[in-house]
């Protein structure tokens, strides 16, 4: 069921069930953090590993206060400025967070999404959420409530629709390592815009088997269709010349017989533009039943290195 009624997504979040919400970057599919039943519904509606931890996002700032033991001087920074947003942390938990949410860790993830229809939800029911994206483990992430329903509508009561999502990628993840800042996910804020509050930052953002973070293994936001990421479009078009190929591109138009289809992200060569476009784009060129997903590589900067990281991951073989 898609709706707008925020307090009927609160009913069934107190009633120990998963929704699926919208936030700015993706949707989330929705649980009380303080429910197992809830929590145990997620991992086996989507699929997750139990070793790949949840975000919990909370209503208000002062709310980290009661999850995390220790925050770092330069996390409050961080919180400062982009909470509410797209910046999740990983800081150390208190006991009260279950290690169902954090895989056992001694950490826990946590964001203040910037969505107005969350956060009033988020006010309603007074309890935190886990909410990882709403779709089946390693696939296209949703960035419309119709998205979700394509993948969920006969499993979960309830989509609350927020619209299209304005950020169109996932949250930035950055976690604390002897208080060093280290990014664990790219994701919809720039690693540049990050450093210039806190100074340079540690990248690593992948690992397979222990996860500090969601969006840390090798094969994931992965289409159905075979993906390819390239530097070189023309030749790809011209190698894969028997198959039925979709095109991905950032702002440029290719002619070809063989192409079947094209997604242009941003015709304006905005890469904002072209991040909030790209799992819609992903998400049409996934149901043309095509032979391959041809990806342009975008300029390896700002949020170019974030859609990069996501088109890396679709096309890793398994």
């Amino acid at each position: 069921m898609i709706s707008k009624d925020i307090y009927q997504a609160a009913y069934f979040l107190e009633k120990n069930d998963i929704i699926a919400i919208p936030t700015e970057t993706v949707y989330g599919l929705a649980a009380n953090i303080y429910s197992e039943i809830a929590i145990k519904k997620i991992f086996e509606t989507k699929g997750r590993p139990q070793n790949n931890p949840l975000i919990v996002h909370i209503g208000t700032k002062d709310a980290v206060f009661d999850l995390v033991t220790h925050i770092p001087e330069k996390a409050k920074i961080l919180i400062d400025k982009f909470w509410p947003g797209p910046l999740t942390l990983v800081l150390p938990k208190k006991d009260t967070v279950s290690n169902s949410i954090t895989s056992g860790k001694d950490t826990v993830a946590i964001r203040m999404p910037n969505h107005p229809d969350t956060l009033k939800l988020l006010q309603l029911i007074k309890f935190p959420i886990a909410a990882p994206s709403a779709n089946p483990f390693g696939s296209i992430s949703p960035t419309t409530a119709q998205h979700v329903a394509n993948y969920f509508e006969n499993t979960i009561p309830m989509i609350l629709d927020g619209g299209d999502c304005t950020n169109g990628i996932e949250s930035t993840i950055i976690g604390f390592e002897n208080e060093i800042p280290v990014l664990y996910r790219l994701g919809s804020i720039a690693v540049e815009d990050i450093e210039s509050e806190i100074g340079a930052i540690h990248i690593n953002n992948f690992e397979e088997q222990k996860p500090n973070a969601p969006g840390m293994m090798l094969k994931h936001y992965a289409p159905s269709t075979p993906t390819l990421l390239v530097s070189n479009v023309t030749d790809a078009i011209d190698h894969y010349k028997n198959k039925k190929i979709g095109l991905l591109t950032f702002t440029s138009k290719y002619s070809s017989p063989n192409l079947a289809h094209q997604e242009i992200l941003s015709n304006n060569s905005n890469i904002n533009e072209a991040a909030t476009n790209l799992y819609a784009a992903m998400h049409r060129l996934d149901r043309l039943h095509l032979d391959l997903i041809i990806a342009e590589e975008f300029p390896n900067n700002q949020l170019g290195r974030a859609i990069n990281d996501r088109l890396k991951r679709a096309s890793k073989k398994e």
